[in-house]
């Protein structure tokens, strides 16, 4: 890659890193495997350069390549082995918000891939519904209609479960 091509790959990742592992993370809710999700992309972005950078958006290049990597992590039979007998320690966020986060967390695991995909760039990267569907090469009907569903399936789910009991809004 010559000088100039490079430098402008490493700003366009510089700026974009911490959005790109924040959508990763969402996506598959462990650290580890969102930074082996973002490395693996930016390796690719790198060979294919000099096409992502003649794109409409390049942002929409990375967010597609960065989501069919995670799609294609999870596909592989290994993505789904627990190497270890329990989960390490981690820091536990203030305490009211623990009760939530897991309901979020277990709630958006429980949607299809496609629908998880849909609700990460909408409402967690804040895409509009026509980037979210140039990010996942689909239509912004298929957005908006994995949107509603998506949405649908987290209330039902959300009021149901703990958090609404920790809201007060339930009986104990």
């Amino acid at each position: 890659m010559r000088p100039d091509t490079e430098r402008e790959y490493v700003e366009y990742v510089s700026g974009r890193l911490p959005r790109l592992h924040r959508l990763a993370y969402i996506l598959c809710s462990d650290q580890h495997q969102a930074d082996d999700i973002v490395q693996a992309t930016l390796t690719s972005l790198y060979v294919d350069w000099k096409k992502a950078s003649a794109a409409d958006s390049i942002d929409a290049y990375v967010h597609r390549m960065l989501v069919r990597r995670y799609l294609d992590e999870k596909r592989r039979r290994w993505s789904r082995v627990l190497l270890g007998n329990f989960v390490p320690d981690r820091a536990a966020p203030a305490p009211h918000a623990v009760e939530e986060r897991d309901a979020l967390v277990t709630a958006m695991r429980a949607l299809p891939k496609g629908q998880r995909a849909v609700l990460v760039l909408r409402y967690f990267v804040d895409l509009s519904v026509e980037e979210t569907a140039d990010a996942l090469g689909c239509s912004t009907g298929n957005v908006k209609s994995q949107s509603s569903r998506g949405l649908a399936s987290l209330r039902g789910v959300l009021e149901a479960g703990p958090l609404r009991v920790a809201r007060g809004t339930g009986r104990a």
